[in-house]
């Protein structure tokens, strides 16, 4: 059981949340959700006791706690399995204070006793068993046994993540907690998670963009609005469901309220210096009673993205053939044909690491391929979201100057109408360039996009920063978008609802499939990793 009683954390004037008193039940699962900035990240350090609050509230914690780190290359200097181990600092600190005494030649009688202790913990703490149920965690999640004694820097990312998923799991946390546990994985490794976190019975607290994995995950969402936390039963959709109808009823009841008061107070106008001043009493009290609940104002935004072509181009938009590319000796892709039409939203998907950036690249000339040809319709020009797009906007400026550069006839109100869309509203559109966060750098750049209503939009893992509302929104604005759309994504939901063809990059090479993703996963199923997350 996690407690939390009376706790508050504010920045300067800013609050993010006022005296929460909320409780995580062994058991359930909880998304905790709200939108970049509401304060996730900086409530789930405080759960985990990584940050303080702002006032003296407490929190209630079990002993075992299992947090996922967030930086993969952190232990590329490590053996894998001693990065597991890891997961129990109290005992690996043991380890190494015992391994330091015994490479000493002599030891005195207090140093002898020290070792004794040390023992004692490591016996506690079940660590002569450590390393074997170490080991067993790696098997669970793919690693097999020869490759438990490499360095974490021989592992591809999502296998870094899952790694470091073992750790947090290791020595049996009562509570865990996970911070964008998605990122970075493809479609078959967020397939296995989901599988692996519905099987874990303590107390687990997720912060994702991912609305399909909230939803397979979650049996509770703890919504952080209003200046407080709400747990709402379900999953995301579930307490939007909640969150809208609560809402609704209250607004409801206040115009009620509204209309009734108003007919009270006519009746105290017109009777208040006559002869019936027990009713006009008797009213007042009424109208006292029937005060409209106070609406807090929702900290939810939610951008308006929308996109729009200048000048469409014909029906032919794009013509591959014979396209190879190869890097360290590893095919990528061979021979491919591809005939792209208007108006087609592709989806291109597969593992990490597959290719899916360099076709991206290849298409539109950033790289060369090793053999053959890409040809693109007359008057061909696109809108591009690199997946590593930090080096598009240089510091130095503010939003509203950078987005500016590409305007050459329209004035500021047209950049600030764009800008105001994507929520950089008054004061906000003068932000420094260097002082934006990963979800508002992403905004911008689709601002970029908005204006320049180039008839072809290609994206490379655009939900990476994105908060769910903004997710949606730019799923509504892909699938009315009129022109061609290329996208390269995790987001299940997002391909779901835009995609009209996918590209798979599978072990077997690359399928092209003239139909939508739902369509696609009738036929092509996950890969079984739902076994290996079991222990």
């Amino acid at each position: 059981m996690i407690v939390v009683n009376e706790v508050s954390k504010a920045y300067g004037s800013r609050t993010l949340f006022d005296n929460v008193s909320v409780k995580f039940s062994p058991g359930n699962r909880y998304g905790l959700t709200g939108p970049n900035g509401a304060g996730k990240s900086t409530f789930m350090k405080i759960l985990s006791g990584e940050l303080e609050p702002s006032n003296r509230g407490t929190i209630t914690r079990p002993q075992r706690i299992g947090v996922l780190k967030q930086d993969q290359y952190a232990y590329d200097n490590e053996r894998i399995i001693d990065t597991v181990m890891m997961g129990n600092e109290l005992l690996w600190n043991t380890f190494k204070e015992r391994d330091a005494l015994c490479e000493l030649p002599d030891l005195t009688e207090e140093q002898m006793n020290r070792l004794g202790d040390l023992e004692s913990i490591i016996a506690d703490e079940n660590g002569y068993m450590a390393e074997f149920e170490a080991g067993e965690i790696l098997r669970g999640i793919g690693i097999p046994d020869e490759q438990h004694e490499n360095l974490m820097s021989s592992l591809p990312i999502d296998f870094k993540f899952r790694v470091l998923l073992a750790q947090a799991l290791f020595a049996g946390p009562q509570a865990l907690f996970l911070d964008e546990p998605t990122n970075h994985l493809d479609l078959d490794s967020i397939h296995w998670l989901e599988d692996f976190l519905q099987d874990y019975d303590g107390t687990l607290i997720v912060i994702s963009h991912d609305r399909h994995f909230l939803n397979s995950v979650c049996t509770h969402i703890a919504d952080i609005d209003y200046d407080t936390i709400i747990i709402y039963p379900g999953g995301y959709d579930d307490m939007v469901e909640h969150k809208l109808q609560a809402r609704q009823t209250i607004e409801n009841e206040n115009r009620d309220k509204a209309k009734k008061i108003a007919q009270l107070q006519e009746f105290v106008s017109r009777f208040a210096a006559g002869q019936r001043s027990s009713q006009v009493q008797s009213r007042r009290k009424e109208i006292a009673r029937l005060a409209p609940q106070e609406l807090k104002r929702s900290n939810i935004q939610r951008p308006y993205i929308r996109f729009e072509q200048e000048k469409p181009m014909g029906r032919e938009i794009l013509e591959v053939e014979g396209l190879s590319k190869s890097f360290d000796g590893k095919k990528l892709f061979d021979n491919l044909r591809l005939d792209i039409t208007r108006g087609e939203k592709i989806a291109i998907i597969g593992g990490n690491g597959v290719g899916k950036t360099t076709l991206i690249r290849c298409l539109i000339g950033e790289i060369e391929p090793d053999a053959g040809k890409v040809k693109w319709g007359d008057n061909a020009a696109w809108s591009y979201y690199p997946q590593d797009f930090h080096s598009e906007i240089k510091p130095g400026s503010t939003a509203l100057e950078w987005l500016n550069q590409f305007m050459v006839d329209e004035g500021d109100n047209l950049v600030r109408s764009v800008l105001g869309r994507m929520l950089f509203s008054g004061d906000e559109a003068l932000k420094a360039t260097e002082a934006l966060s990963g979800g508002e750098t992403a905004r911008l750049l689709m601002a970029r996009m908005m204006m320049l209503k180039n008839p072809i939009l290609i994206f490379d893992e655009p939900t990476n920063h994105l908060d769910l509302e903004a997710v949606s929104a730019l799923g509504d604005g892909l699938s009315q978008f009129p022109g061609t759309v290329f996208v390269v994504s995790h987001d299940r939901d997002l391909i779901s609802d835009v995609a009209t063809r996918v590209i798979s990059f599978t072990e077997n090479g690359v399928i092209d499939w003239l139909d939508t993703y739902p369509e696609y996963l009738k036929v092509h199923k996950f890969k079984d990793f739902a076994r290996a997350g079991k222990k």
